[in-house]
């Protein structure tokens, strides 16, 4: 009888799969680094469900007018149907890019609309001249 409740169980964890909880995952490698001078860092991790994650930010022109920091890292985990995933990015001043597989990417811009931007382009509009009478 034992025997048919254990194969009952095995038989069931097998139709319906075994799910991992996430919630139970642990940090199996993290390392942080920073300059001293506060300019640049680097950091990442791995969990043991697979998931890792790794960047590296510098402040770009630290003593200029316009100092900005950039940042360029990746992340890669399974997603729950088990499709690997890769996502690249780099933030900085101009804005957060971000690309991979499951990333959206835009449809082409029609030739109509390329076309008439280049028009536009090439031919600005006039400048008003306001001439004040006194």
């Amino acid at each position: 009888m034992k025997f048919l409740v254990l194969l009952a169980v095995v038989a069931y964890a097998a139709a319906e799969g075994v799910k991992y909880d996430e919630s139970a995952a642990s940090i199996v490698r993290s390392s942080f680094d920073s300059s001293p001078e506060g300019n640049s860092f680097s950091y990442g991790f791995e969990s043991n469900n697979g998931i890792k994650a790794q960047a590296d930010g510098v402040v770009k022109n630290p003593n200029g007018e316009n100092p900005a920091l950039e940042v360029k890292g990746s992340v890669n985990y399974n997603s729950p149907d088990g499709t690997p995933v890769e996502l690249v990015y780099v933030a900085n001043e101009n804005g957060y890019q971000a690309s991979g597989s499951h990333v959206p990417v835009p449809p082409p811009i029609p030739e109509l609309i390329l076309r008439s931007l280049q028009y536009i382009a090439e031919h600005p509009a006039p400048v008003e001249r306001v001439v004040k009478k006194n």
